[in-house]
Parts: C-alpha cells; sequence; structure tokens
C-alpha cells in the first residue's frame, strides 16, 4: 500500500508537470522535474530525527524500484533530488489514484462549452475559462468537483431567467429539487455573477436579479398622490413614509405626482432625511430589482413630463447604478448632487480611491455626462458617500 510520504513525492512531481510547458505541448518540450528532499521534507535532515529519514529512504527506493522516479544517493545515504519518470504517467496516476489533468480539462471543455452560449455573463465566463485552459492555468470556480461545477453554471443560467421576484429557498426547490443546495454553492454563483457582469455591489446581486429572501418593499414619500386598490392616498398629508411589497405592485392604478420633480435614493439613511419640497422620492435601495423597476416604469408613464433624478454616492458605484437605472427604466433620470461642486464643498469628508475604484471610474469616462467629476475624483484621489451629505439635506 502506498504511504503518505510516497504520495508526497509523487503528487508534487506531478504538480510540477502540470504546471510546465511539457504538459501543454504533449511532451514535445522536453524537461526534467524534480523535488528536493530536503526542501520537501524539512525533518529529513534532522540528525535527531533517523525514523523519518529511514522512512523517507524507503519511500524513494520503492518509487526507485516501480520505475517511477530516479534519484542517486550521496554520501551518508542521503538523496539530494529526485526526478519524474515521465515514460511512467500513465502507471503513477493509476497508482496515485490520481485523474490526469488532461482528463479532467477534456471534462471542463465540455462543460464550458455546453453553457457558454446560455447567457451574456456565462459566454464571458466559460470564454475566459476556455482560454486559461489553454494556457493552463485552473478554472476559476472549479474545486475538483464536476457536480458542483455544473450546479454553479445551472444556478447562473436559471437566475438569469427569473422575471417575477421569487425567494431563494423556492429557486433551489425549482432548479435543484432541493431547498439547501443553493445555499452551498450561492458565494460562488455571486462572486461569478460580479467578477463577469456589471453590479457595484455583490451584495445586492441576488435581489437584482429577483431573488429574495423577504419580500421586496418600494418605499416612498412627498409629493404626489397613490391610487391603491381603489383607495388614494396623498402622501403630503403624512408625517413619513409608506411602503407597498412586491405583492401589491399590481394594485396600484394611478400614480399622480403633485410636484414637478421625483428623485430616487440610494441610501436609505438619506432617503429618510431628504425633505426637499416639490419632490416625490422612492427608495431605491442600492442596486434596484425588477420591483422598483416596474414602479418607477408605472411612476413614468403616468407622469412622463416631470424632472427625474437619481441622489447616490459620489463613486463608480454610485455612477454605474445611475446608468443601470436610465438603461432598465428608460426613463432620463439626472444625478443629483452627484457633481464636482459638491465634492469640493465635503471634500473633508471623502475618501481615498482604491485601486478597483481608479478602474471602474477610468470605464466610466465614456459617458460625458460624469466626465468632469470622474477626472476630478481621479486627479484628487477622492469620492464621496452620500451619508455625508446629510447634514445638507
Amino acid at each position: 500500500m502506498i504511504n503518505n510520504y510516497e504520495k508526497r513525492i509523487l503528487n508534487t512531481l506531478l504538480d510540477k508537470y502540470e504546471r510546465s510547458k511539457s504538459f501543454i505541448a504533449g511532451n514535445q518540450v522536453k524537461q526534467r522535474f524534480k523535488v528536493s528532499i530536503s526542501k520537501t521534507f524539512t525533518d529529513y535532515i534532522d540528525h535527531s530525527k533517523y525514523e523519518v529519514f529511514r522512512d523517507i529512504n524507503e519511500a524513494i527506493e520503492v518509487l526507485k524500484i516501480k520505475a517511477f522516479i530516479s534519484a542517486k544517493m550521496g554520501p551518508g545515504n542521503v538523496y539530494e533530488n529526485v526526478f519524474l519518470s515521465l515514460d511512467e504517467l500513465s502507471n503513477i496516476y493509476k497508482y496515485l489514484n490520481r485523474r490526469p489533468k488532461d482528463e479532467i480539462n477534456k471534462q471542463l471543455k465540455i462543460i464550458l462549452e455546453e453553457y457558454m452560449f446560455e447567457n451574456e455573463i456565462l459566454s464571458k465566463f466559460c470564454k475566459d475559462q476556455l482560454n486559461r485552459l489553454l494556457e493552463n492555468y485552473s478554472v476559476k470556480y472549479y474545486n475538483n468537483d464536476f457536480e458542483e461545477f455544473r450546479l454553479i453554471l445551472l444556478a447562473v443560467k436559471e437566475i438569469m431567467l427569473v422575471e417575477n421576484e421569487q425567494f431563494i429557498r423556492e429557486f433551489s426547490i425549482k432548479v435543484f429539487k432541493d431547498s439547501k443546495v443553493f445555499h452551498g454553492i450561492q458565494a460562488k454563483v455571486e462572486s461569478l455573477l460580479y467578477e463577469y457582469g456589471d453590479f457595484p455591489d455583490k451584495e445586492q446581486i441576488l435581489a437584482s436579479f429577483n431573488l429574495v429572501k423577504t419580500p421586496t418593499y418600494v418605499n416612498y414619500k412627498g409629493a404626489a398622490k397613490i391610487v391603491l386598490a381603489g383607495q388614494e392616498i396623498n402622501l403630503l398629508k403624512l408625517s413619513s413614509d409608506i411602503a407597498i411589497s412586491s405583492k401589491m405592485l399590481k394594485d396600484i392604478e394611478k400614480i399622480e405626482v403633485l410636484g414637478n420633480k421625483v428623485i430616487t435614493i440610494e441610501n436609505l439613511t438619506s432617503f429618510h432625511r431628504f425633505n426637499e419640497e416639490d419632490f416625490f422620492v422612492i427608495y431605491l435601495g442600492g442596486f434596484h430589482n425588477s420591483v422598483r423597476r416596474e414602479f418607477i416604469k408605472k411612476l413614468h408613464e403616468q407622469n412622463p413630463k416631470k424632472q427625474y433624478y437619481h441622489f447616490g454616492d459620489i463613486d463608480a458605484g454610485g455612477f454605474r447604478i445611475l446608468e443601470h437605472l436610465k438603461n432598465k427604466t428608460n426613463v432620463a433620470f439626472k444625478p443629483y448632487s452627484m457633481d464636482t461642486d459638491t465634492l469640493k464643498q465635503y471634500f473633508e469628508f471623502s475618501k481615498k480611491l482604491t485601486q478597483s475604484d481608479r478602474i471602474n471610474l477610468e470605464r466610466l469616462l465614456i459617458h460625458d455626462e460624469y466626465r468632469n467629476v470622474i477626472e476630478f475624483m481621479l486627479k484628487n484621489n477622492c469620492k464621496l458617500e452620500q451619508e455625508a451629505l446629510i447634514c445638507k439635506l
């Protein structure tokens, strides 16, 4: 039976081989792969640990007899290096009960090609991973489990087909016939969507695709009248905001904006503190989902001549949320207090940019509407959360 020293020597050699040019070239590039015994096993040259020295030498002798390695014993019966026998690769894999990397890659290629045309995000992901395989890099989100990898890609496929708000556990039952399966892969699914999609906030990704733990609520207040299931509510007569759940959206019959302006607000604290007259105010809750978007569409259909604004953080995420809001609702939202003058006024409350911030801001320079403020941010290494403007509100 194979012992741990044999396993470690052979696995270390195979790892080196599978990361090499020889592996990519199908052994057309001739390389030798060696393992330093003293570096691999630090106790090997410790004279007080003779049993370790003896057992490692015995393991090397066994592997030499099987012709899996070549090695020469030096003075004091010490082995300095051992070398992989490339002609015995298939037998070595069998001896370790280890699946050859080329077989793994073939199976991964089949899976990736199967999902490559399901949607835009999967297309980007699968093409990227196929290129990584060609360059002998590992496939992202694959952790030596083909079944789990398939489930991750299936989840991404099905998530983008969800049209109406759905509870996460119900989604898991529908797709996987088990309420707990999605929970086990949720973090990887969110990471994949975040990396290959266009989302400013990973925590809001599932909600943006209508997957929620509890029903979504739309909070609003200000200058408007709403007819809900035959009952008219004048928001100006209320002392605070009200909210309707996603289930009640269909009960809204009429929305009449009494002022001239509509504003969506990214942050809940800012929503509560915003008391400007002439505004109908909607809490967006970070990255908006279809429930809030449908509410906005219905609002705009009935009030097309009003001015529409969005108030968010002055950072890459805030501008991306605004762009996504405009694209998904076809409403010409304008930024509110998301300009250079605001940054200058509250500069003492600003934060420094991360490298990721800079990359995302540079991508947004294609939008002329934000160019001046973004150039100022990049030049002055700053960004601003809308909470900093609370004193203004």
